[in-house]
């Protein structure tokens, strides 16, 4: 499995990292100048920290990168976190980064784009802007922590989302809420 990582500037650092250290298979990564800003501001961490967990990583301006090009075929491309800036560029079809380049190559080879915005709350326009990317075949994975696994810390309110994550990009992401009633039906009252 070859996966394409890219991280913008929006708040939510912790769970980009989470997703490298999780999923399986080649990951390449792509971090914008405020995707590195974010990295150190919410986690005092560099993005060369995350090299033990990808293949390669590529500067955001270089739009000569392998992932440019709908030639180099990947399983999916996960914008995680996603800013509101970053969808709104990809909706209008703006490929001026890497990342936003990336993903016009994905929407139009129709590979797996996997948007995870995180913003709140939603203006009309960004909502326009994820109806319209889900339309041409993103799918839109909004960073929302699920909490029916009772997560008792951060760490397992981050890896609740990113269980959700890892089926999206093809990669197992371990037993599901009340997996246990798929093996057991529950007694009657």
């Amino acid at each position: 499995m070859r996966v394409l990582v890219g991280i913008s500037g929006a708040s939510g650092a912790v769970f980009a990292v989470d997703f490298l250290r999780r999923c399986p298979g080649k990951k390449y990564l792509i971090v914008s100048d405020w995707g590195k800003a974010l990295l150190k501001d919410e986690m005092d961490m560099s993005y060369k920290d995350l090299d033990p967990h990808v293949e390669a990583t590529f500067r955001d301006n270089d739009l000569a990168a392998p992932f440019s090009s709908g030639t180099n075929r990947y399983d999916a491309f996960i914008i995680l976190p996603c800013s509101a800036s970053t969808m709104a560029k990809i909706a209008l079809g703006l490929g001026d980064s890497l990342i936003t380049r990336a993903a016009q190559v994905a929407l139009k080879e129709r590979m797996r784009l996997i948007v995870c915005l995180r913003e709140t709350p939603l203006s009309t326009g960004m909502l326009e802007n994820a109806l319209k990317l889900s339309r041409e075949g993103a799918i839109i994975a909004p960073v929302m922590p699920p909490f029916y696994n009772k997560p008792k810390d951060l760490d397992e309110m981050v890896a609740g989302y990113t269980k959700k994550l890892l089926p999206l990009v093809g990669a197992d992401g371990g037993a599901g809420w009340r997996e246990d009633l798929l093996r057991e039906p529950p007694a009657e009252a």
